[in-house]
């Protein structure tokens, strides 16, 4: 049984990954229906969250149904931080996650998310005064380093460990790799297997199929599997997983029925969250991929991204369920 504090989530649980401007409440509704173990909020800016600017905030909204689910926080200076960590906990989270790992310039080159490991010291008595000032477990996801020549994992989950956070999540990539090249999990494998480290080593990087995710886990020995970009337009990854390691069987991919099914329930709860708008438009980002792989899609895909309003939306995936000979009682 893996815990995280008192918390329990499985013998081997998979976590959704902290992903900005995915992660977001209607998104998370589709994982947590398709197994999910352990889900994080986008990362949350503390400078945001002590200003109480309304992008910040929002993204503190958490459901019932969500639980267990971890409020992750970002930034480089260590009274924000252990601040932000204050607000967030008042949200009720089951934890709170430090991102260490962010590589996009306008973070990691302040100092936050994955600039912090050019300063391992900070980062060591940032995550203190943050553990220190919360009741609820913290945790980190980091990188393997800032380039190749800086990957000091075991140092750093060490350090972690040593000022009180319960769990680690490693991306088998450093800051300058961004998300190119392959996720390198032998040194995931080295925390995992250093007799120094006790907590939850959570693997991620490349988990694109439940074979993959077979053979990682068993080659790597890790405590579990996050997932990311593979989960974009395909919250399946989850259940599809799980049965193969209960089976070692494939599941059949989602029919188009089932396709359509979680995309209107992912399109109805963004336009409910965001509104109109804001939720038709950031939906545009997840079509291609809740279709990939379907034949003779594109021109249905042209139509959603242009599409204005909820309505025609709606209209357009009733509309690709008849062009595929597809017949079910859509909700009004």
């Amino acid at each position: 049984m893996v815990k995280i504090g008192n918390l329990e989530l499985g013998e081997f649980p998979l976590l959704l990954a902290p992903m900005e401007d995915v992660s977001d409440p209607p998104f998370r509704a589709v994982c947590k229906e398709n197994g999910a173990d352990l889900m994080y909020t986008e990362f949350i800016s503390a400078e945001g969250l002590i200003r109480d600017a309304a992008k910040s905030v929002k993204k503190l909204d958490i459901y019932e149904y969500e639980r267990p689910i971890g409020i992750q926080i970002f930034g480089e200076k260590i009274d924000s931080m252990r601040e932000a960590a204050a607000i967030a906990e008042e949200a009720q989270p089951e934890l709170i996650d430090i991102n260490y790992g962010c590589p996009v310039k306008k973070v990691a080159c302040k100092g936050a998310g994955a600039g912090i490991l050019l300063d391992i010291p900070k980062m060591q008595k940032m995550t203190e005064e943050i553990v220190k000032r919360c009741t609820l477990p913290v945790t980190v996801k980091t990188r393997l380093g800032w380039d190749d020549k800086t990957i000091r994992i075991i140092e750093v989950a060490k350090r972690l460990q040593d000022v009180g956070v319960q769990a680690l999540t490693i991306h088998g990539r450093t800051r300058k790799q961004m998300y190119k090249g392959e996720a390198d999990w032998s040194f995931i494998a080295e925390v995992k297997n250093h007799p120094d480290i006790h907590i939850p080593i959570f693997g991620n990087g490349d988990i694109d199929s439940p074979e993959k995710a077979w053979e990682y886990r068993h080659k790597y020995g890790v405590d579990g599997i996050m997932i990311g970009r593979a989960s974009i337009g395909y919250p399946w990854i989850f259940k599809e997983i799980k049965h193969y390691f209960e089976t070692k069987e494939l599941l059949s991919p989602p029919t188009m029925e089932e396709r359509i099914r979680v995309c209107k329930k992912h399109l109805d709860f963004s336009v409910e969250w965001k509104g109109d708008r804001k939720g038709i438009f950031e939906m545009r980002r997840h079509y291609t991929s809740y279709f990939k792989g379907i034949q003779n899609f594109k021109p249905y895909r042209k139509q959603l991204v242009e599409a204005g309003s909820y309505e025609e939306v709606r209209a357009i995936l009733d509309e690709v369920l008849v062009g595929f000979e597809v017949h079910i009682d859509t909700p009004a």
